[in-house]
């Protein structure tokens, strides 16, 4: 079994006074991919914003053996997590050449910056014809992947994904899994990846969590959580 990048052990979130993460626990192993899945409101987004530093937490977060439960957002970020969140995060009023800088601003590696923009064109074709277009007229799909190219110009060696189905067509959606797949071989960048939409998630999945209000209730490999009646009526569509 490959190491974790990411350990979470009894993870708690709080907003205000209510608890809405619960003792979590759960791991991304180094180049793999693990899914938290669940309803709306079961604390999958929340579990995200806290391994980001965005929100009051309390329990133990490790990222490739270093504690980060008391680190501040840009301290993450800087030791190779890059987070996109639900609502994507692009600066819709600058060009998508301007997006991607902004993601590589703390870098200072010149040459590999550069590098790093040609990469993320060789993924995304369509960025690379667009480079010059307004972020705000760009279709939901090629906005999708703006986020995740401009993450990409962090030089993650983790990526926290919300929702990045949501609202696509199903071409889209299988074009960016697709790309995520090529992500992590290549790069061998562990993937937390958040998502209702299971059947594709379980295809990408090396590990799956299932969280019911802020708790893990189900957890194993895709196949067996396929196989669970829960997942099948409340993900799957099976009766």
């Amino acid at each position: 079994m490959t190491a974790p990048i990411l350990n979470v052990s009894g993870l708690q979130v709080f907003y205000g006074d209510v608890a809405v993460v619960r003792g979590v626990d759960f791991h991304v192993p180094q180049g793999g991919v693990t899914v938290l899945l669940g309803a709306n409101g079961a604390g999958k987004t929340t579990v995200l914003r806290a391994i980001s530093g965005l929100a009051r937490r309390y329990g133990a977060i490790y990222f490739d053996g270093r504690a980060i439960e008391h680190a501040l957002p840009h301290s993450i970020a800087r030791l190779g997590i890059a987070h996109v969140p639900d609502d994507r995060g692009t600066f819709l009023e600058l060009d998508v050449d301007e997006n991607l800088r902004l993601g590589a601003i703390a870098r200072r590696d010149t040459a590999e910056v550069q590098a790093d923009f040609d990469f993320a064109f060789e993924l995304f074709p369509r960025l690379r014809e667009r480079r010059s277009q307004q972020a705000g007229t760009l279709s939901g799909g090629e906005q999708q992947m703006l986020a995740i190219a401009r993450a990409l110009m962090l030089r993650p060696r983790l990526l926290l994904l919300d929702e990045p189905s949501f609202g696509l067509a199903p071409m889209i959606v299988e074009e960016i899994y697709e790309i995520l797949q090529r992500i992590r071989v290549l790069r061998e960048i562990g993937i937390l990846l958040v998502e209702q939409n299971a059947e594709v998630a379980l295809d990408i999945a090396e590990h799956v969590f299932l969280l019911e209000t802020g708790r893990v209730v189900l957890a194993g490999p895709p196949h067996l959580m396929r196989d669970d009646p829960r997942v099948q009526e409340a993900y799957l569509g099976c009766k």
